[in-house]
């Protein structure tokens, strides 16, 4: 059974004042040394909720959970589905396709990956667009740019390229020669290499459970 917010605020209110009517017990409601003890029950109840949450929500967005899954996950058909019962657009994994017509180990998957992050940081890509709703808003969210339909649609046909991947690598490499908007993007200069784990990067990105975070993006069967 998940636990959620409701849950957690009632559970530690009513501990809270459990704790501080037994050790208050004796004491009239209208003394200070009631509302003493029940000031400092109450704040170490809620400073140890505030860590176990901590602690739970660092397990659950680690690298390899149910919400973050591992780098080797770009090696897999990605989707993107509705769940009715939390009302929500959810990843959905498929069956193994590879990527850039190879399959990648878990290191190499874990390097590519790391690789992609630290070239759109250096490239300051944040200060255009957001990822996971963190940065500038002039650009489109880059949380699920994987999914976006425009590779298929606009870009296979514009750079001649056979699949998604390719169609990605030749438009980061040369983002002015496919404009696709009133916007463009300018030539960052990346090499094929810097271009491939960008990819990469957003191909992982877009496998993180975000709770329905971006919405508008449209449902993405896989094959199982």
């Amino acid at each position: 059974m998940s636990v959620g917010w409701l849950e957690v605020v009632v559970a530690t209110l009513f501990i809270s004042i459990v704790v501080s009517l037994i050790l208050a017990r004796g004491r009239h409601w209208l003394e200070p040394g009631f509302w003493k003890i029940a000031a400092v029950i109450t704040s170490s109840v809620m400073a140890i909720t505030l860590v176990l949450l901590t602690v739970d929500t660092s397990r659950q967005i680690s690298m390899g959970s149910k919400r973050v899954p591992s780098p080797s996950v770009i090696n897999r058909e990605i989707g993107y589905v509705y769940d009715a019962e939390r009302m929500a657009m959810v990843p959905a994994l498929g069956k193994e396709v590879g990527l850039f017509g190879r399959v990648w180990s878990e290191e190499e998957a874990e390097k590519l990956v790391t690789k992609g992050k630290l070239v759109i940081q250096s490239r300051n890509c944040m200060d255009c667009h957001t990822l996971l709703g963190n940065g500038a808003y002039y650009a489109p969210d880059l949380t699920k740019a994987w999914l976006d339909p425009k590779w298929e649609k606009q870009l296979m046909p514009m750079t001649g390229a056979k699949t998604r991947e390719e169609a990605m690598r030749a438009f980061l490499m040369n983002p002015d020669k496919y404009p696709t908007w009133v916007r463009r993007m300018p030539n960052l200069k990346l090499s094929e290499d810097e271009a491939m784990a960008v990819v990469a990067y957003l191909k992982w990105m877009s496998t993180i459970d975000t709770n329905g975070f971006p919405a508008n993006f449209p449902e993405v069967k896989v094959s199982q």
